[in-house]
């Protein structure tokens, strides 16, 4: 039976920073390399934590009944029996159906907005959150012992600690608070599999973890072995949460709509920060068209909160005052009518949930009723002398005018409407007539779908602004009217602060390499390539060791003195010192290295060594060359502390997103294989 479906998942390519950024001092004395963030305790019976386990309930079952689907698809074609292709044809058939089922029901959980609400009793729009994705647990025990051993060739059993502390990391990241300190925890195991990638993803091969995720609406699930996969989960995950988080906030008060604008535009952010850096995902929700559908979505939202602050902070009436409220309302319309757009292109309209379709289109009707009502308000509530008229406030309210409409109205000229009370009352009412026809519209679209019918606070925000404009039309409404109401001209849409796409900032979370005392990643990392650890017993001579030191963290034998003690005990330039006398040196400075060496100027000294092979293929040394200098994640690792490489080559050739590559191709290649002897502070000294 075939195993659910797998692609790679590659990241995307571009010129990043150089491994001689990366630091060659030693770790802090006494750091502390475990987090002390934890997740939710994923036995809490919130509201939260019960939907997220019926979605991981029903991801589970999706999962089985695909693998029966896909071994009876076999099945069926490998059978010549009529028969038997008749029973697998009506297994199928039972399969299938329960497979849609069970699709529907988390897609009614996956839209399920009221969880995520604000618990304020303001009446406010609900806002559109997204779920999870929820993962299995990966064990990285038998794999990173295995690597360590192999590639490192170090006891594995003196890093059962740091596997552990990865592997608990991982498990609280799938369970992160709603909630600062949840956004922290995302981002430290996003940090962390920057060292992940380079001590244990080599390019050549696979480490042979196998990372799952479900599709956060469909529940589909995707397996890959690369990083990069795992990578982009969680940067999803750090998106989602930014939009549930920006769903709970008050927006009854200016602070709360501020708190709600900041996490949707860094929710924006990480979505296009992943539709930019990530190509050719394995799941839908993080394919190119859904991302730009986030994107938008998440704009959006940010909009209409900046027309909610508005409103809050819009304490009169004045004319201009209740134009440019009707203009903000304009460009929330407009913005949902985009995201509607996008919604239903061909790879979305079946792909995105019924219920965020339909919350989408009632909000671009809400709002444009909205923008036709304070149109209306701002007609018939502008009363200015005739002093005012001719002062600077007349010259105002006359330019805003002019510029409210998208195409000048047929009819008397604007400048007359102004002035001639009768005629601003009639054009009030066009637009209030034309506020009534959306509202309808938008109680029509939000009757059609039962998930919205059970969102109590949409149906009184809907039926609250309805009644407030047949009230208002009621009001402007005569019996002598007998005329046919003018058509009201189209609002030019306008807001005085445009969103912002804030870009994740992965240097607020700083974190040190769990696996550090495997040494500096300048050298020791999954990439590069070095022989057994040798020891080497020296005898100081009469002539010293017969050495030349170089550098720092670790120690470079840059000389060997022809004959001397360090030649005829076989030390070879190049080699970098590791141990002395089973001391580990991996991270120890130059004079600290001099002083030990000093220390045994009586008695023999082991050196421990190893040499780092530098004789690859033209292949691979092109291979590590581009992966170095062209890796879009490099561009974040000024923030970490260092230069990032490649994710682990992918089981299919997947297509890579490339820019040009820079000139820092020779410096990374240099850098891989032996220490940049340019940026070392040390002298070169021998003993």
């Amino acid at each position: 039976m075939e195993e659910p479906t797998t692609r790679e998942f590659e990241m995307s390519l571009s010129d990043g920073a150089s491994d001689d950024d990366m630091p060659l001092t030693l770790p802090p004395e006494d750091s502390h390399s475990g987090s002390i963030r934890k997740g939710c305790d994923p036995f809490a019976q919130t509201q939260r934590s019960k939907l997220q386990h019926r979605r991981a309930r029903i991801n589970q079952q999706i999962n089985k009944e695909m693998r029966m689907r896909a071994g009876a698809e076999n099945l069926f074609r490998a059978t010549t029996n009529n028969k038997v292709k008749e029973t697998v044809a009506l297994e199928l058939s039972f399969v299938n159906s329960n497979l849609q089922l069970l699709k529907e029901e988390l897609e009614e959980l996956n839209s399920n907005m009221e969880v995520y609400q604000t618990d304020s009793e303001a009446i406010n729009v609900p806002m559109i959150p997204l779920g999870l994705k929820e993962t299995k647990e990966v064990d990285f025990t038998v794999s990173i012992q295995d690597f360590i051993c192999e590639h490192y060739g170090e006891d594995s059993s003196l890093y059962d600690k740091e596997i552990n502390e990865l592997m608990e990391l991982r498990q609280a990241m799938r369970t992160p608070s709603r909630n600062q300190a949840g956004l922290e925890l995302l981002m430290e195991y996003y940090n962390q599999m920057y060292y992940l990638d380079q001590r244990f993803f080599p390019l050549h091969r696979n480490l042979g973890v196998h990372f799952h995720w479900y599709d956060s609406l469909t529940g589909v699930p995707s397996c890959q072995h690369t990083l990069a996969f795992e990578k982009g989960s969680v940067l999803f995950n750090i998106g989602a949460l930014y939009t549930q988080i920006g769903a709970r906030q008050d927006r009854s008060a200016t602070a709360g709509i501020d708190k709600a604008i900041d996490a949707f535009q860094r929710a924006a952010g990480a979505f296009n920060y992943l539709k930019e850096n990530f190509s050719n995902a394995p799941s839908l929700d993080m394919s190119n068209p859904s991302l730009c559908m986030l994107v938008r979505l998440m704009v959006a939202q940010v909009q209409e909160c900046v027309f909610e602050r508005i409103t809050l902070t819009t304490l009169d009436t004045h004319f201009t005052s209740q134009l440019h409220l009707a203009q903000e309302a304009a460009r929330v319309s407009d913005v949902y009518l985009l995201v509607q757009q996008t919604m239903t292109q061909p790879l979305m309209k079946d792909y995105v949930p019924f219920s965020w379709a339909s919350m989408v289109q009632v909000k671009s009707e809400h709002f444009r009723a909205l923008s036709h009502y304070y149109a209306a308000v701002a007609h018939c509530n502008h009363m200015l002398s005739a002093e005012e008229e001719e002062g600077e406030d007349g010259e105002e309210a006359e330019k805003a005018f002019f510029q409210f409409y998208i195409n000048v109205p047929a009819g008397p000229k604007l400048s007359q409407v102004l002035r001639d009370p009768e005629k601003r009352r009639k054009l009030g009412k066009a637009h209030l007539r034309r506020a009534v026809i959306r509202h309808e519209e938008a109680m029509r679209v939000h009757s059609l779908c039962k998930i919205l019918r059970k969102m109590d606070i949409l149906q009184d925000v809907l039926s609250l602004m309805h009644k407030r404009s047949l009230d208002k039309y009621s009001e402007l409404d005569r019996e002598d009217d007998f005329g046919e109401t003018a058509e009201a001209p189209e609002i030019q849409s306008h807001t005085h602060q445009k969103p912002d796409i804030t870009p994740p900032n992965f240097s607020t979370v700083q974190v040190t390499d769990i696996f550090q005392k495997l040494g500096p990643l300048s050298v020791f990392c999954a990439r590069a390539r070095w022989g057994p650890i040798r020891v080497i017993c020296l005898q100081r001579g009469e002539g010293g060791l017969g050495l030349t030191l170089r550098g720092d963290s670790p120690v470079l034998v840059a000389g060997v003195v022809p004959g001397g003690c360090a030649a005829e005990a076989g030390l070879r330039e190049g080699d970098y010192i590791v141990a002395i006398d089973k001391q580990d040196c991996k991270w120890a400075k130059h004079g600290e290295v001099v002083n030990m060496l000093k220390s045994c100027s009586d008695r023999r000294v082991e050196l421990s060594v190893v040499t780092l092979h530098s004789h690859e293929s033209q292949v691979e040394r092109r291979a590590i060359m581009l992966s170095h200098c062209s890796d879009k994640e490099n561009t974040r690792q000024h923030l970490l502390g260092g230069g990032k490489g490649q994710s682990s080559a992918s089981l299919l050739n997947w297509n890579r997103k490339k820019k040009r590559e820079g000139s820092g191709v020779t410096k990374r290649l240099g850098s891989t294989f032996s220490l940049s002897f340019g940026s070392i502070r040390d002298a070169e000294a021998m003993y």
